[in-house]
């Protein structure tokens, strides 16, 4: 009963492991039959040059074993051979590509510097030499485990992106789950409140703040939109990324310490496709990420400009500054210098940038002891 549920979980890991031993063994299996066939290649060459000492030997006085070598030697087509006598002339060669003698020379220098060769005593102090090299069919093969070892080097590769994606694609569908179940769990107490909102704009008490009260509940709506909009596409409009960020900035000035000064500056007619709530989002994510780095002092300055085709954005804090080897890292989720926090801040930037606005997000400088400047690139409203 137990094994079902381990199956079900480690599947992946199972099928990983497996597929890699079967491309093990089949390397391992190919290796060994490559060297068996080098070995009997060997034993084919022994006998071709037995063959043709007995040739040189019988001289005709045995025309069965004359006939037994004749045919030894006629039937090799695939191993190269080249025999030369004890003055290093070529006295006979076989299965060459070509026949000129600068080939040929150039084939006996290579086959010279291998321990593929015989020497044949004739007798009466005369002796030749017989070489050869490898057949064709055995230089294909040569290749073959190395293609092998690309093979298993791809194949690992593809699996190692499988599970890679697979994970991946559990976690956007634990993330994507969090977020709309907040979204429903938001949702409910806050048409409560915007009912108790209306009851307190109708009795018209200038004692209670209804208006920072609608705000809140405003804000409490806007929340919960973009967490429902977390794992769907969202849909992209023309927006004025100045009148949006100076938006978003108003709310949080209110909601911040005096000890922070936001300005903001640059092209007041720059528009670009955006989802307006979710590029909300980055921003307050953005200007809340520089606060923290101030240590809840200092200025923030974001500058809104245009190139041909993009809109950039640029959000520069007077904070710690971020060594040049976290630059990467910072957007990862889960990385945070923060005591309490989850670290998903810039990676929901990250994500929302990149992937729903098919943006780009990212650290243009950093000083350390002098404060970041972030980028945020956007596609230009034609």
């Amino acid at each position: 009963m137990l094994i079902k549920p381990l199956i079900s979980k480690y599947k992946r890991l199972i099928f990983i492991g497996a597929t890699l031993m079967a491309l093990a063994m089949t390397l391992l299996e190919t290796n060994r039959f490559l060297q068996e066939f080098k070995k009997e290649e060997r034993i084919k060459m022994e006998l071709l040059a037995s063959a043709y000492k007995k040739l040189l030997e019988v001289k005709g006085d045995n025309p069965n074993l004359l006939n037994l070598a004749s045919s030894i030697l006629e039937n090799n087509h695939t191993i190269p051979v080249i025999i030369v006598d004890q003055d290093n002339n070529v006295v006979l060669h076989r299965n060459l590509e070509r026949t000129d003698n600068a080939y040929i020379q150039k084939k006996l220098a290579q086959f010279k510097k291998t321990d593929k060769h015989f020497k044949l005593d004739l007798g009466n102090g005369e002796y030749q030499t017989l070489y050869y090299g490898d057949s064709s069919l055995l230089n294909k093969l040569t290749y073959y485990p190395v293609i092998l070892v690309a093979i298993f080097l791809l194949f690992a590769a593809i699996i190692y992106l499988y599970y890679h994606t697979g994970k991946i694609s559990d976690e956007n569908r634990l993330w994507s789950g969090l977020a709309k179940e907040t979204a429903h769990q938001i949702g409910t107490p806050l048409s409560s409140l915007m009912g108790w909102v209306e009851i307190l704009k109708a009795e018209n008490n200038p004692d209670i703040p209804v208006e920072e009260i609608e705000k809140d509940v405003q804000r409490l709506n806007v929340i919960s939109q973009r967490f429902s909009k977390i794992g769907s596409t969202p849909k992209l409009e023309h927006g004025n990324i100045m009148d949006i960020t100076k938006k978003t900035i108003n709310y949080i000035k209110n909601r911040t310490s005096k000890l922070v000064k936001i300005h903001i500056k640059g092209n007041e007619k720059a528009e670009a496709l955006i989802n307006e709530q979710l590029y909300s989002w980055v921003i307050e994510n953005m200007v809340k990420n520089a606060i923290d780095a101030m240590d809840g002092q200092g200025q923030i300055n974001i500058e809104i400009s245009e190139t041909a085709q993009n809109v950039l954005v640029d959000i520069s804090d007077t904070g710690k500054g971020i060594p040049a080897s976290k630059f990467q890292q910072i957007f990862h989720p889960g990385y945070t210098t923060k005591k309490r926090g989850w670290g998903l801040g810039l990676s929901l930037t990250k994500r929302i940038i990149e992937q729903y606005h098919k943006g780009k997000v990212f650290v243009k400088k950093s000083v350390l002891g002098q404060g970041t400047t972030f980028r945020i690139v956007l596609t230009k409203t034609e």
